[in-house]
Order: C-alpha cells, then structure tokens, then sequence
C-alpha cells in the first residue's frame, strides 16, 4: 500500500502551532522566487500585514463559541498595542487573492471590533487534512474549545481522513485515553450537547450521563438541579438498579434549602462566628465553612482539634 503523504506531515504539526509558525518563518521553509505575493505584496512565508477584508474564517474552524467579553477586551488591547502576535493564513482555493485563516481567528475578530484595516499574518500552503489539524492544535493547546466541539473536530479527523485514535493522540499531544473519552461525548443528543457548548455541565457531568439507560433527562436533571458530577454518578447507579428518575429526582438537592437546614447553618456559624453552607445531594453531603483570613482559619483548626475535658 503506497504510503499516506498525510502521515508524513503529522510529526511537523504535532509539535504544535508555535512550531508550525517557526518552521514558516524558518530557512528551511524559505519562500521560493515564484511564491505568490499577498495584498500586502510580501511572499508565501513572511510575515506581513493582509488586508482583513481580503481574509475569512476557516470553514472548519473547530471553535465555534467566541465569548463576547473576551473578543471586547481584545479589542481594547489591540487598540492600544496592536496585534502582537501574526496569525496563520492558507491561500482561498476557491477565491484568488483571498485566504482563509488557519489560526487566529479570535485575533481578527477582535481586531475589525477595534477599526483595523489590515493584520499581520503569515501565509502557508496547507492542504485540507492539515487546516483542520492546525485547527485543532491551536485551540486545544490553548484549551480554546468547549468538550462538545473537541470531540467533533476529533470525528471530523477520524470520519473525513481515516486518522485513528492513536495518530490524534500523537498529533494533539493528548493521551490516547483523553482522545477515547472525549470522543465519547458524540454519543449525546444534540440538547445535551448544547448544555455542554454553554457550560452548563461539565464533560464529567456528561460522561457520566452517558452511564444511563436515556442521558438526556439525566443531563437535564443535572442542570436544572445544579447537581455535582459525584450527583449524576450516583443517580446513574439508582437508575441502573432499577430506580425510577422521577423516584430519584424527588431525592436531588433542591436550589431553594428547607428551613431545617437553615437553621443548623445559622447554630453553627455562630458558634463559630464563620459562614457555614450545608450541602445535601444524591451521595451525601457537604459542610462548608468560610473564612477570611489565616487567623481565622488557625482559630478554626484550634478549636476543632482542641481535646474535650
């Protein structure tokens, strides 16, 4: 079987985007005499600045969540500094003159918000497999994607090239286990995947989930509930001995407290003179006591430890 050119670019891009860059910018990857120029008239290779509205989001962009608080606070940076970091373009295959962005969107988002015109960028020839994979390395490395949008961009490798499991661990520089059980996640209905995408549970919430009969309302339950992953692992087991959810949710620790509760948190902080929480869920409970200083947690830890009569 002829071998797959595809492997041999793996190693390069699995040390990572900042590697990928030096090596653009390296004497090995010099720009050759016929390099097609940029808008900005540098050549494939060297760092120049591009015209923003020459340059579009890459179609298989992993992230799909930006967080408006964060792209305006980059945008506040970037008018005051500029943009201190190039980010990765390919040329457009279908558009002359234009290019999609490998790597850092976020960056050119962020920087037509603060009224630039253009922005320094590198340009490399990538093919189809490798602008996702460059994708994906950027935004994990930087722990940019939500689990939900992980685990897609790992099936789209998986599904549209072949990779394995174990060529994405070595290209992400994750643990085949971490590739495994992200991966798991697809198993979600798309409402669950929502919840994930907004991080209203975690991939812990999830994966636990996943242990149920139906997860869907288990996820459900775990939101509305504000429930802890040790929660939905313990209302996954009532429900595959047998339980019914509507019989274990009745046990969920409800939002609002019963006035029992509160009244012990009221004895006990004033006993101690801190603020208790009690916290009653599916697997036991948690007591919490906050305080505000070292001195007030050494009294704490005296009394505490401090030998009856």
């Amino acid at each position: 079987m002829a071998p797959d050119p595809a492997r041999g670019k793996q190693n390069r891009l699995g040390k990572g985007l900042s590697a990928l860059i030096g090596e653009v910018e390296g004497v090995g990857l010099a720009a050759p005499e016929d390099a097609p120029a940029s808008s900005g008239g540098a050549r494939s290779g060297a760092v120049s600045e591009f015209a923003l509205s020459d340059i579009r989001p890459n179609p298989a962009q992993p992230r799909r969540t930006f967080s408006e608080t964060e792209l305006e606070e980059l945008a506040d940076s970037i008018r005051q500094r500029g943009v201190l970091q190039p980010i990765l373009l390919r040329p457009d295959p279908d558009a002359p003159n234009q290019y999609q962005i490998v790597a850092g969107e976020r960056r050119w988002r962020a920087a037509q918000r603060a009224g630039l015109s253009t922005i320094p960028a590198v340009v490399r020839e990538l093919d189809e497999l490798q602008l996702l994979e460059v994708g994906i390395i950027e935004n994990v490395q930087r722990e940019d994607l939500n689990p939900i949008e992980e685990a897609e961009a790992y099936g789209a490798l998986i599904k549209r090239f072949g990779r394995t499991q174990e060529d994405l661990a070595e290209s992400v520089g994750k643990s085949r286990a971490h590739i495994a059980n992200t991966m798991r996640l697809l198993n979600l209905g798309e409402s669950s995947r929502e919840h994930l995408r907004q991080g209203r549970i975690s991939a812990g919430h999830a994966r636990a989930a996943l242990g149920a009969p139906d997860p869907e309302p288990v996820v459900d339950m775990a939101v509305s509930k504000g429930m802890s992953v040790r929660d939905v692992e313990a209302l996954v087991k009532r429900l595959k001995d047998g339980s019914a959810l509507d019989t274990v949710a009745k046990k969920v620790n409800q939002n609002s407290k019963d006035v029992d509760t509160e009244a012990l948190e009221a004895d006990l902080a004033r006993v101690l003179g801190l603020k208790v929480d009690i916290r009653q869920g599916l697997s036991g409970g948690e007591l919490r006591i906050k305080y505000g200083d070292l001195e007030q947690l050494d009294e704490l830890c005296r009394r505490l430890t401090a030998k009856r009569s």
